[in-house]
């Protein structure tokens, strides 16, 4: 299990490629990227702030938890914090099972988690003024079905 917390864009591929690579007791390889999304095409910054070492701690029990849970062979979370543009990947979740059911449902637990409770804040630029990025409802619920 590896979690990390970095300011430096990843390589999606190369990672992917490195979680999958010699897993031969593994059936399931599921991976997800998340992406800075041009909300209303305006968006000129994506800022992410998060605290040191809380950041880490919550992820890590949170990726021991679905890999408890769902008997994962591996899980594996990258978050970028800093500024980020559009388009530019924000964080990456991969998983590894004996069985696809396990390991998309981990994926899909990681990420509802990452997108409602991960202790990150973030703000969009605009050209116009910056705003904190509210939590949404609809994500919430996501975690209700867990």
């Amino acid at each position: 299990m590896r979690v990390t917390v970095q300011e430096a864009p990843f390589d999606y591929g190369q990672e992917a490629e490195s979680f999958a690579n010699g897993r031969h007791d593994m059936g399931a390889i599921v991976t997800f990227a998340g992406i800075v999304r041009d909300v209303a095409g305006g968006l000129d910054v994506m800022e992410i702030e998060h605290y040191p070492g809380m950041t880490e701690k919550a992820l890590e029990k949170i990726a021991a938890e679905a890999v408890e849970r769902w008997s994962l062979g591996d899980a594996l979370i990258i978050h970028r914090y800093g500024r980020m543009g559009a388009g530019e990947k924000i964080m990456m979740v991969a998983t590894a099972a004996r069985h696809r059911k396990d390991a998309f449902e981990a994926a899909e637990y990681l990420m509802d988690y990452l997108k409602s409770r991960a202790p990150f804040w973030k703000k969009e630029h605009t050209a116009q003024d910056a705003g904190w990025v509210a939590a949404r409802d609809e994500d919430e619920a996501a975690l209700d079905r867990w």
